[in-house]
């Protein structure tokens, strides 16, 4: 039997704003928007070549979890978008305006920098070291 996680949940304010970021300024792709409701729809995004996890952009839908956007985590970083070319990734982003919260640093597991989103999302950059 073969499991994956097929998409995870981010809580964003606008669906327009976070596609706007997360396909503009992250370069990632717009894989579904589908219209559920007056007030819901399915947006997932994913980097360009995922095969597998997307990123379901979800619309707070009340007070409780709006207080929760850009807080998912209370302040750890979230989640880890892994690269194969640190150095282009990171000069792209950051000539797009990504909001990077260090320098670039050498870890023993590889390269890595933390970013926040749109929202205040910590997100990793990294490139693992190859075995």
């Amino acid at each position: 039997m073969t499991q994956f996680l097929n998409a995870i949940t981010l809580l964003v304010h606008d669906y327009d704003q976070a596609i706007a970021y997360y396909t503009g300024k992250l370069g990632f792709d717009l894989i579904e928007d589908t219209r559920l409701s007056e007030d819901k729809r399915w947006v997932l995004v994913a980097p360009p070549g995922a095969k597998e996890t997307r990123i379901l952009l979800a619309k707070a839908a009340n007070n409780e979890q709006g207080k929760s956007v850009g807080n998912q985590t209370g302040g750890r970083v979230f989640l880890f978008l892994q690269t194969d070319d640190f150095r282009s990734d990171y000069q792209r982003m950051k000539t797009s305006g990504i909001d990077f919260c260090e320098t670039p640093r050498e870890e023993i597991y590889g390269t890595v920098v933390v970013f926040q989103d749109l929202y205040g999302n910590k997100w990793d950059l990294l490139q693992l070291k190859t075995p």
